[in-house]
């Protein structure tokens, strides 16, 4: 006896449309790939390094302790890592299919294709506002044009704060060239 081992047409067609919603319009390439991935982690040393400093250890910094309380600095530290972590991995958006069309558990607009420009000019202003950002830590890093770091109490605390927040000023330029990847994935003709 034959066992039937075809399956329904239902399955099948459910199978295909899964596999439609879950890959992007076209194929992201290898370096937006490694580039999401990076992100988070870049993010994550400045996160850690600030955790102590909402409990009032300074990190070698030569300053006075903060005046407010530590019920007020501990949560707003974690708060601020956990944002600089989530909005790290919103950043791989950018190259998955959730950022061109909404997930199904979304209420409304399951399903539906999202405008790309809706995700690209929030994702270019946060670049350029993170490349800002690391603009000030170069003239503050290296004291050109008047501008000055914190003081520390000594050299390797520098070196530690200047790696550390030197990874996290990757960031922007990252997100602006995984933007530019996505704008050309989602708004150009295919060549």
């Amino acid at each position: 006896m034959a066992i039937n081992t075809a399956r329904p047409a239902a399955v099948i067609k459910a199978t295909q449309t899964t596999k439609a919603v879950r890959s992007t319009e076209r194929p992201v390439p290898r370096w937006a790939e490694i580039v999401a991935h990076a992100i988070p982690l870049l993010a994550l040393p400045v996160c850690i390094w600030r955790l102590p400093i909402g409990f009032g250890f300074r990190m070698g910094m030569d300053v006075p302790p903060a005046p407010q309380p530590l019920w007020v600095t501990i949560p707003y530290v974690f708060a601020l890592s956990l944002l600089s972590e989530a909005f790290a991995l919103l950043c791989s958006g950018l190259v998955r299919w959730w950022g061109e069309t909404v997930p199904a558990w979304v209420p409304v607009f399951r399903g539906r294709r999202i405008p790309p420009f809706l995700v690209i000019v929030p994702a270019a202003l946060a670049g350029l506002f993170f490349t800002a950002l690391s603009v000030d830590w170069l003239l503050c890093m290296f004291e050109i044009a008047g501008f000055s770091d914190v003081p520390y109490t000594n050299g390797w605390w520098a070196a530690l704060a200047g790696t550390v927040s030197g990874l996290f000023t990757l960031w922007g330029p990252l997100v602006l060239a995984l933007t530019y990847g996505y704008y050309r994935r989602r708004c150009r003709p295919e060549a």
